[in-house]
């Protein structure tokens, strides 16, 4: 196993994190700032660079051998670029090359925040040891990544996996996506709060309206509560079964705010998960809660890039 580091970068709508981690997934040194998100491209871009620049301060800093980058996105893993729904002022946003120039000529890996999620959980995590995965982080949105065959599978661009913008629902609401039904606009918190508030669900004296309270409230019985996160297992179970006929996954790992909600979701899950996994070869499909919790985003960016590096392929994403 490698002794050397790779550098880490998770940057999402809320936070910019970064890394030097090393080859058994051990993170020594961190940085984070605020991301600026609603303010212009060159503003954001700093932010990075003053994460970076806490990182390259280090005396660690020279055994940094490349860069992982977890994004928000979608990304353009082939142009090395990023257009994250959440940064408007980022829209083909030359990423790579700016992070290459801030640390000095390093390589650079860039992959999706979903794809990153999923090798995390697959180098160190609940999906480990498995040949044939998906994760998912089901939280404000859906997203995912895919191993297949023992290795990460990005896809061209780094999008592959991107579980949320399955339609599951051909006549359902229209998603921000464009398109109709999709397992997001049923599965993530954001709706899985409007569906059990449309439904006459009332919040607790605190005015909280999350899908943290709606989860709290199920888990005391509220039948629209419950509902609602039955609504949600049941897309999501649908969702997994597609994509486990389609490539022969044989387990989900599901992480996010939403995973959090623990048996909530996780038992109307399982129970729906047969009524869609429903031929021979899916239906050992299992689905198990992430366990990376919040570093999954930086450990996934250094696997990516210790995936990059053509001396240690097997490093982190094969074993």
């Amino acid at each position: 196993m490698h002794t050397d580091l790779v550098a880490a970068l998770d940057i999402g709508g809320t936070k910019i994190a970064g890394a030097l981690v090393d080859g058994h997934g051990r993170i020594l040194l961190r940085a984070q700032r605020a991301t600026p998100a609603q303010e212009d491209g060159e503003t954001v871009m700093g932010a990075v660079e003053a994460v970076v620049g806490e990182l390259t301060a280090s005396p660690l800093w020279s055994r940094a051998q490349a860069v992982g980058i977890g994004s928000a996105g979608p990304v353009d893993a082939s142009a090395g670029t990023v257009s994250p729904v959440n940064v408007p002022g980022w829209r083909g946003y030359p990423l790579v090359e700016r992070v290459r120039a801030a640390t000095g000529g390093l390589p650079v890996e860039l992959i999706g925040d979903g794809v990153a999620i999923t090798a995390a959980e697959h180098w160190q995590g609940a999906a480990r040891g498995h040949d044939n995965a998906l994760c998912m982080v089901v939280s404000t949105g859906v997203g995912g990544g895919l191993v297949l065959g023992g290795r990460l599978y990005p896809g061209p661009t780094g999008n592959a996996g991107h579980i949320g913008h399955i339609s599951v629902d051909l006549d359902g609401d229209l998603c921000p996506c464009g398109a109709r039904g999709c397992v997001e606009r049923i599965a993530s918190g954001p709706n899985i709060a409007r569906r059990a508030l449309e439904g006459g669900w009332q919040p607790g004296p605190d005015g909280d309206t999350s899908a943290a309270a709606v989860a709290a409230a199920a888990r005391e019985g509220d039948p629209v509560a419950v509902a609602s996160f039955e609504r949600a297992a049941r897309a999501l179970a649908a969702g997994i079964a597609a994509t486990a006929t389609l490539v022969e996954i044989d387990i989900a790992v599901i992480g996010g705010g939403v995973g959090k909600a623990g048996d909530v979701l996780f038992t109307p899950l399982r129970k729906a998960l047969p009524d869609y996994a429903t031929l021979s070869f899916v239906q050992g499909l299992t689905v198990e809660p992430a366990q990376m919790g919040t570093d999954a985003g930086l450990v996934g960016a250094a696997a990516a890039a210790l995936r990059g590096r053509e001396e240690a392929p097997a490093a982190g994403l094969a074993s």
